[in-house]
């Protein structure tokens, strides 16, 4: 049986899951033994960076060791690899010779803007050096479609689709965070590929859910709820930073058809969701966020939705460990995260006349602050 495959933009056809090569980092015979195993799960699509330290050289070496081996998926592997925004125009053009040597590949199956997370990060795509440099990758068949990954808000987003100069993008669209999902649904349909970014991690730490979130998602594993979630709402690819081959299990199944959706599925599926909704909105109660982001602009700058998403996460699912990450990286992670935490609501209640739930806004932020606030963790990279 030949393995699943998903529209991707103008490109061939890619796996359900995508290799993240960001954690196989500790040597070459790691991503080697973890491309193996990829290649068993029925993957076909690569993800990497210049910005994940040896990856490039490392996945470089790697399938070239497969390659003398005549192991490959059907049609070849699909490589895409990332550019940081900002670089002038004869840079940009090395770097992306540089990961070509590194990857020792011809050409890339796509080449994202990595981290398009500001105005002036799609500024230098629509009217800088950004939007040179991808036309001379295409132009030059170094790469066969260009699209960028964000960690920016929804508007933003929508702003670079809107450009046309993008076939794929890679978005935090996410069964715990769905504030992406419409302009992900919207990339879909006009044919524009759309990859989930970790969701297995930034997605909620579903690797290691609390008993909370196990009881919540049975009959499912909380992993494979949130796995059929977005593959069920059209979402492309869905990345899997694998460190080891065990880590590529679910992909295994999804191939082999363990994961396969019909329409009594479909309806196990949907009574878990709705189980999941109703268990956190009976430990949350009244102090449920709804996300409507009718509460924002804050005068403050406080990312009011952000920060109860949050907090919904942790008292509503049990959920401490995955928000306490997230919260304590707030300030610390540039134009990649939030930049203002809980701390900084003044109390002005602006928020309060707008919010169509009543939410008491500042005490939840200030019982947020209490209840996330951490020493910060060290960022996977950079």
């Amino acid at each position: 049986m030949s393995p699943a495959r998903r529209p991707f933009g103008d490109g061939p056809p890619v796996s359900a899951f995508t290799l993240g090569t960001m954690r196989a980092l500790e040597s070459p015979a790691q991503m080697e033994a973890v491309l193996r195993a990829a290649l068993g799960a029925g993957i076909n699509h690569l993800e990497t960076a210049p910005a994940y330290g040896p990856a490039e050289p490392f996945l470089g070496q790697a399938l070239r060791h497969l390659q003398r081996e005549g192991l490959e998926p059907e049609g070849g592997w699909l490589i895409t690899s990332k550019i940081l925004p900002g670089c002038d125009l004869p840079s940009g053009q090395e770097q992306l010779r540089a990961s070509l040597r590194r990857l020792g590949v011809p050409r890339l199956h796509g080449l994202a803007v990595h981290g398009l997370n500001t105005p002036e990060h799609l500024a230098w795509v629509q009217h800088g050096p950004g939007g040179e440099l991808l036309r001379w990758a295409l132009d030059n068949t170094l790469v066969s479609q260009v699209g960028f990954t964000s960690h920016g808000s929804p508007g933003l987003i929508a702003e670079a689709l809107a450009t046309g100069r993008f076939r794929f993008c890679a978005l935090h669209v996410h069964l715990f965070d769905q504030t992406c999902l419409p302009v992900a649904r919207s990339a879909l349909e006009r044919g524009i590929g759309v990859l989930a970014i970790s969701p297995a991690d930034k997605g909620g730490r579903l690797y290691d859910p609390p008993p909370e979130l196990l009881a919540d998602c049975a009959p499912f594993h909380p992993l494979e709820l949130a796995y059929r979630f977005l593959l069920e709402q059209g979402i492309s690819t869905l990345s899997l930073g694998a460190a080891m081959p065990a880590d590529l299990v679910w992909a295994e199944r999804w191939d082999g058809g363990a994961l396969a959706s019909d329409g009594s599925n479909r309806a196990a599926l949907e009574e878990a969701l709705e189980r999941l909704r109703q268990a956190a909105a009976e430990r949350l109660g009244g102090e449920r966020c709804g996300q409507c982001h009718a509460c924002l602009p804050c005068p403050s700058g406080v990312p009011i939705p952000a920060l109860l998403r949050l907090r919904n996460l942790a008292v509503g699912h049990g959920m401490v460990g995955y928000a306490e990450e997230r919260y304590n990286l707030i300030g610390r992670a540039g134009h990649w995260w939030e930049t203002r935490n809980a701390a900084a609501c003044n109390t002005c209640g602006a928020c309060l006349p707008r919010c169509p739930h009543e939410l008491a806004i500042p005490a939840l932020l200030a019982d947020t602050h209490r209840r996330l606030a951490a020493a910060p963790r060290r960022r996977l990279w950079g």
